[in-house]
């Protein structure tokens, strides 16, 4: 049975980071940042109309991990009660986020998205350490971040499916999920 988990939070609060170790750690694949590759490939100065692109890539780029994933298991004729996790950086709660954030207001077909897509487990990824600049990140002020933070807190407190704060360092981060992943979905 396969298990979506994403991976949420403000821009470098080791979102990706934490998706590449679960993965490795649970020998399995991740689900990238659609939003990474497409601003390094036409630039960061992106329009509303650019993000319905983004979140549109994100999904199909995790449908195209899901099937992947269903496909192995098929082909490795695995015990159907097994369950197998996949690990997604970012949903569209993000992009509702960037998108009124940013802009103001959100796409309806993002909206949309979130009340039909269904995951299994949060991961909301604290701000506790240090920003690191890179060409896409817009927001190094703590106060912004932790603004954005406490929005997407407020998120995971009026939606449904569990979810976890993660905070300390990348190695406190990666013991704290996994110990949460494997009391869900390996007892």
């Amino acid at each position: 049975m396969l298990k979506k988990i994403v991976i949420i939070g403000p821009e470098s609060t080791g979102k990706s980071t934490l998706c590449e170790q679960l993965a490795q750690y649970y020998s399995t694949i991740w689900c990238p940042e659609f939003a990474r590759e497409y601003l390094l490939t036409y630039g960061t100065n992106y329009s509303y109309e650019d993000l319905l692109f983004i979140a549109k890539g994100q999904l199909a780029m995790e449908d195209e991990y899901k099937q992947i994933m269903l496909a192995g298991s098929l082909q490795q004729n695995k015990n159907h009660s097994a369950t197998e996790l996949l690990f997604v950086d970012t949903d569209m709660y993000v992009m509702k986020v960037w998108c009124e954030f940013v802009f103001n207001k959100c796409h309806n077909w993002i909206l949309k998205q979130i009340t039909e897509r269904k995951y299994d487990l949060y991961l909301l990824c604290d701000t506790d350490i240090p920003w690191v600049k890179d060409e896409l990140r817009e927001y190094p002020d703590l106060g912004k971040r932790r603004q954005l933070y406490h929005i997407y807190k407020d998120i995971m407190i009026n939606q449904s499916t569990p979810w976890i704060e993660i905070s300390g360092t990348y190695e406190e981060r990666l013991k704290k999920a996994v110990t949460e992943i494997d009391k869900l979905f390996y007892k």
